[in-house]
């Protein structure tokens, strides 16, 4: 089966394309700005006309669209979550043969949420910031498209990659750095909140398992249980070693950890890792209603939480 792959170069779409090449039955070309693309295309530049030409060229049974963007102005995530996912549709619905689309959302479209009860896919959205927004408009594109289409929901994404902008990705470094110079205290946003977090690894294969499946609509990708961020970072301070304490700023909130490139913040005061210009997301609680996911890809999440933050950690420690 031939494949297209659209943002493999971040987070989650590395994962994929891991993944995707190791399966001898799939035929698989990326599509991106970077030099390693086969194809060198701007998808929030680049003319719908232009990428119906590159299908036509590809001739892709299948196009996985992990490319979008986590942080930044609303303009630009407008362009990358939103206008980027219009070019897409429009150019599949131009090719000669219109491949089958797997599009990957977030949960932050949904917004705030009652506490205590899982989120179903029939909820209405109602996202809290222009990045749920953002994503929301594009998630709602690829519905009404008229595609043979998925939208992958995905939860709070952990796992080896995480981005340094990211909720972990920021503790591990601000583990490494306090480890390193011998400081007692590593100041965070605040960590009330509660997540459904899923490993990477799991998520690629759920975008596998869409990719060759006829499931379409929105699917939450999700462990199905929700863990307050508190308890994950002392996970994460356990497999670092790190005897000091969290201090947490309740001025700062959570962020989506779902960003398809790495961001770092310079010039942040020591062992305090923090975002330039953070993504304020007011949502106390996020879990993932997974029963589709299981129905209708024979996918569950498998890797643990521990697991996946020591993985963070081993991978942070080795850094040089």
């Amino acid at each position: 089966m031939r494949v297209l792959l659209l943002g493999a170069d971040g987070f989650i779409g590395r994962r994929v394309a891991d993944r995707l090449m190791t399966e001898d039955e799939l035929q698989v070309t990326v599509l991106g700005r970077r030099d390693s693309a086969d194809i060198r295309f701007d998808l929030t530049a680049g003319s719908p006309g232009a990428l119906a030409r590159f299908l036509d060229a590809v001739a892709p049974q299948v196009v996985i669209n992990c490319a979008g963007a986590t942080y930044g102005s609303s303009r630009a995530l407008i362009r990358a979550n939103t206008l980027a996912v219009a070019t897409v549709c429009e150019a599949i619905r131009r090719s000669r043969e219109p491949a089958r689309l797997v599009h990957v959302g977030s949960a932050a479209e949904y917004g705030p949420m009652p506490s205590g009860v899982p989120i179903p896919e029939s909820v209405e959205p109602r996202p809290a910031g222009p990045y749920g927004v953002s994503k929301l408009a594009g998630t709602e594109l690829v519905i009404s498209s008229g595609l043979d289409a998925a939208v992958l929901r995905v939860f709070d994404v952990v796992g080896p990659g995480s981005p340094t902008a990211s909720l972990f990705g920021r503790l591990a470094e601000g583990l490494r750095r306090a480890l390193e110079q011998g400081e007692h205290q590593v100041r965070m946003p605040d960590l009330s909140g509660f997540r459904d977090f899923v490993d990477v690894r799991d998520v690629a294969r759920a975008i596998q398992s869409a990719a060759v499946s006829a499931a379409t609509g929105v699917i939450n990708i999700g462990s199905g249980h929700a863990v307050r961020a508190r308890d994950a970072a002392g996970l994460l301070v356990r497999a670092a070693g790190f005897e000091g304490s969290i201090s947490e700023d309740a001025r700062q909130v959570l962020v989506p950890s779902q960003s398809t490139a790495d961001q770092q913040h310079r010039g942040a005061e020591p062992h305090r890792v923090s975002d330039a210009r953070p993504v304020l997301e007011p949502v106390q609680w996020r879990q993932a209603d997974v029963r589709t996911a299981r129905d209708r890809l024979g996918w569950r999440a498998q890797v643990p939480l521990e697991e996946s933050l020591g993985d963070i950690w081993l991978e942070t420690a080795c850094r040089v």
